[in-house]
């Protein structure tokens, strides 16, 4: 019989920057148990079908698939999330957008509109800081809209609306305090698309045209009809998009345009606010 030590120990090799921690959180997967189970009971020797379920994991790990696939799980903001192949994987860096929002002093019962929603991430983070905003997710995906009710039921968050739009077509006329989005914003030429993650997850929700400004050309250019006046936006983009983003909410009117850089200080979320 082996042991979790041992299981561990079969840590090396597998991809990414941090192989022992996905063997443990596969192993804590397989098992059932928590990472600290695993350091209290190093010696302790799982059952045959736990076993050969982790060796699964670890085999599909090896081939490249995310951990968060292998599990359906993702913390986000602290909230523990669904994801599956219909999704983006949320990142730590589209907490820069979390943060920056709830920084905005808003009435506290504004209308927020989070387009390209995937998993909710970000309307069910908001929503979670934020109970008296009506926040509402849209997305063009059915299997991403399905992700983020199962998401909105386990955390209780029923207040956050969700409907099937691509981009502002299904919207009613309705004016928001506050638009958020993560669109698609890499460029289909990009090598990374062929690296790490990126090469699983949904296509439709990575590449943009246009060298990856098309999304968020149009999301900007349509804010205007559907934000108040002093409305707020806030966008996720490619590290090196932070200039043509700015010059694209500058020339639809936004004001006190602003770039703000991930926790690896690159840009990453830019915004700005409609005149009063």
């Amino acid at each position: 019989m082996v042991t979790v030590r041992e299981l561990l120990g079969r840590a090396a090799g597998l991809p990414g920057d941090s192989p022992r921690r996905d063997a443990e959180v596969l192993l804590c997967h397989a098992l059932g148990r928590s990472r600290s189970w695993l350091y209290a009971w190093p010696e302790a020797q799982p059952e045959p079908d736990q076993l050969r379920r982790y060796e699964q994991l670890l085999v599909a790990r090896g081939r490249g698939e995310p951990v968060a696939y292998l599990t359906g799980r993702r913390e986000f903001w602290s909230l523990p999330l669904v994801v599956d192949h219909n999704t983006l994987i949320p990142r730590p860096e589209t907490e820069t957008l979390v943060a920056w929002a709830l920084e905005l002093e808003l009435p506290a019962d504004s209308r927020v509109l989070d387009l390209g929603t995937g998993s909710g991430a970000i309307a069910l983070a908001l929503a979670s800081e934020r109970p008296g905003w009506r926040v509402l997710g849209v997305d063009a995906s059915e299997g991403a809209l399905r992700v983020a009710a199962r998401n909105r039921e386990s955390l209780g968050l029923q207040g956050v609306r969700l409907l099937r739009s691509n981009w502002y077509e299904a919207l009613e006329a309705q004016r928001y305090h506050l638009l958020v989005s993560n669109p698609p914003y890499v460029d289909a030429d990009d090598d990374h698309l062929r690296q790490g993650d990126l090469r699983f997850e949904p296509r439709e929700a990575l590449v943009a045209a246009e060298c990856g400004l098309a999304d968020l050309r149009r999301v900007i250019s349509g804010a205007v009809d559907h934000l108040s006046p002093g409305g707020h936006i806030l966008l996720e983009h490619g590290y090196d998009q932070g200039n043509a983003v700015r010059t694209l909410l500058s020339d639809s009117g936004f004001e006190r345009v602003a770039t703000r850089l991930d926790s690896a200080g690159l840009e990453r979320i830019s915004g700005g606010q409609l005149p009063c």
